[in-house]
């Protein structure tokens, strides 16, 4: 596991399992502290076909930080795992994400469950 801390806003922490990069989320996001979640959701990261973001402590993202949770969706699965928090699902519905990305109620669901193709 790989834990990345952003000063006192933002934490970002990675593991695997098998193919799946589970990334665990906590604070803000915003550009001034996307560094870290950019390392964690490499879209070129190899061996990996999907991410799992456990988003269930999130405060805060701004259009820096959601291009990023975007990026690596391009071409495989990302999974929304446990409860997303009002501000950020608001977010995802005004801009349209929300139907970009699949959820789970947890990150072991989100591992696993089958996510139906995109449509394009």
């Amino acid at each position: 596991m790989d834990t990345y801390n952003a000063g006192a806003r933002s934490q970002v922490e990675t593991r695997s399992d098998g193919d799946v990069r589970i990334v665990v989320m906590a604070g803000e996001f915003d550009i001034d502290n996307v560094a870290d979640l950019r390392i964690a959701l490499d879209p070129a990261a190899p061996d990996v076909t999907r991410f799992v973001l456990d988003v269930a402590a999130v405060t805060f993202v701004d259009s820096a930080a959601l291009g990023i949770m975007l990026q690596p969706a391009l071409d495989r699965p990302v999974v929304l795992a446990g409860a997303v928090p009002r501000r950020l699902a608001r977010l995802l519905e005004l801009t349209g994400a929300d139907l970009v990305f699949a959820t789970a109620p947890s990150v072991a669901e989100g591992t696993v469950m089958v996510v139906p193709p995109r449509r394009g």
